[in-house]
C-alpha cells in the first residue's frame, strides 16, 4: 500500500522556544516548517507550493499576525491562516475573521487537542476548496466548448444546408446537362461537408462517454479498412498513397480509438494537399514493437503556421481556410491519444507538408 504523504504545516513564530516546541509535537504526524519571521515564511511558502495550513502568532516585532495573513493573502490564497493568540488580542482577532484574513483562531498557551482539531478542520476546508476549485474550471471550460458548440453548429451545419438549396433552387431553371451537373457536384460537396461534421460530433460524444474496449488490434486490417475509406471518399488518383506496416508482435488497445486517431489524420493528410501540385503524396507507417505502437503520417501538402501549431487541438479551430472543416479533427484526436495515455507529436512548415506522429502503448 503507498504511504501517504504527510500535511504540510507552517508555523510562524518569533518566540524559538514556540517553534521548537510546536515542531517537537507534531512533526510525527505532519510535515511541518518553521519560521522566526516573516521572511523566512515566505522562503517556505516560495519553495513549497503545497503547503495547506499556515499557524502565525499574533503578536510579533514589526508585523502582527493578522498583517503578515493579509499580506500573503493574493499572492499564496490556498493554504488556511489560522491565528494563534491571547486573550488581551481577541479584539483585532474577531476584526480579521470578519475581514475574512483567517478561518479560525487558537488560544495561547495552545493545547495539542486544540491544534490537532484546527489542523483537522482546515484540511478538509483545504480540500473541499481545492475541489470546488477543479470543478469550476470543469465548469468554466465546459461553458466556452458548449459557446463554440452554439456557433459552429449555426455555421457548420446551416452552411451546407444553405448552400444545397441554393444548388436546388438554381438548377431548377437550367436545362444545360452540363450546369446540372455542376449544381450536382456543388450539392455533393456540401453534403459530405455535412457528412464530416456530423462524423465528428459522434466520435466526440463517443470519445467523452464511452468506455475503452481493450482487444487485439490487427493493423493490417484497420489500415486496409482506411485504405477502402480514402479510395472511395476522395479523388486519390493523382495523389501517391503509400503505406508501411511493421506489427512484430501483438498488440492490444481501443479499436475505435485507433481508428478515429487514423481516419482524422488520414483525412487532413488527404484534404490539405497542394492543388497545384502534381506529385501529391500521403505517407501511413505504422510499427508495432516494445510494447509500443508507432503510428506516423506524413504529406507533402500545404503544411500549417508556426504561429498555430499550438492551437491546432484546440476545438474548432481551423489552421487552413483551403478545406471547410468541422474543426473537431484534431480535437477528437487529441483526445483519442489522450484517452489511451498516448502522445503526439507535430512537425510542419508552410508548403512543404506536416508529419504526425502518435505513440499508444500496449494495453
Amino acid at each position: 500500500m503507498e504511504k501517504q504523504e504527510k500535511i504540510k504545516i507552517l508555523y510562524v513564530d518569533d518566540e524559538i522556544n514556540n517553534l521548537t516546541g510546536f515542531k517537537a509535537s507534531f512533526r510525527i504526524g505532519y510535515n511541518v516548517m518553521i519560521a522566526v519571521n516573516a521572511t523566512d515564511a515566505m522562503q517556505h511558502l516560495n519553495s513549497h507550493p503545497d503547503i495547506r495550513v499556515i499557524f502565525c502568532d499574533q503578536r510579533m516585532p514589526g508585523k502582527t499576525g493578522v498583517q503578515f495573513f493579509e499580506e500573503i493573502r493574493s499572492r499564496y490564497p490556498k493554504p488556511i491562516r489560522i491565528l494563534l493568540t491571547g486573550y488581551s488580542d481577541i479584539d483585532s482577532v474577531i476584526d480579521s475573521i470578519n475581514l475574512g484574513n483567517v478561518f479560525r483562531y487558537v488560544k495561547k498557551p495552545w493545547k495539542d487537542a486544540d491544534i490537532l482539531a484546527a489542523i483537522n478542520e482546515a484540511n478538509k476546508f483545504y480540500v473541499s476548496n481545492s475541489l470546488l476549485a477543479v470543478k469550476n474550471d470543469e465548469l468554466q471550460r465546459a461553458y466556452n466548448e458548449l459557446d463554440k458548440f452554439s456557433y459552429s453548429v449555426t455555421h457548420d451545419m446551416r452552411g451546407p444546408l444553405l448552400s444545397i438549396l441554393g444548388a436546388v433552387e438554381a438548377a431548377q431553371d437550367m436545362d444545360e446537362i452540363t450546369e446540372i451537373r455542376k449544381m450536382l457536384l456543388m450539392m455533393k460537396e456540401s453534403v459530405r461537408n455535412l457528412d464530416d461534421f456530423i462524423q465528428s460530433i459522434h466520435d466526440y460524444y463517443n470519445l467523452n462517454r464511452g468506455e475503452l474496449e481493450i482487444k487485439e488490434i490487427n493493423f493490417n486490417e484497420i489500415v486496409g479498412e482506411q485504405t477502402k475509406i480514402f479510395n472511395f471518399t476522395y479523388p486519390v488518383s493523382n495523389i501517391n498513397f503509400n503505406t508501411s506496416i511493421e506489427q512484430k508482435e501483438t498488440f492490444r488497445g481501443d479499436e475505435v480509438s485507433i481508428k478515429l486517431i487514423l481516419n482524422n489524420l488520414l483525412s487532413n493528410a488527404f484534404k490539405y494537399q497542394k492543388r497545384e501540385s502534381k506529385e501529391k503524396l500521403v505517407d501511413l507507417k505504422i510499427l508495432v514493437e516494445n510494447g509500443k505502437a508507432i503510428l506516423e503520417v506524413h504529406d507533402n501538402g500545404v503544411g500549417i503556421d508556426p504561429n498555430h501549431i499550438g492551437d491546432i487541438f484546440n476545438m474548432f479551430f481551423r489552421a487552413s481556410s483551403q478545406e471547410v472543416g468541422s474543426g473537431f479533427g484534431l480535437y477528437n484526436v487529441k483526445a483519442a491519444v489522450t484517452k489511451l495515455n498516448g502522445t503526439i507529436t507535430v512537425d510542419s512548415k508552410i508548403n512543404n507538408g506536416t508529419c504526425f506522429k502518435v505513440t499508444i502503448h500496449n494495453k
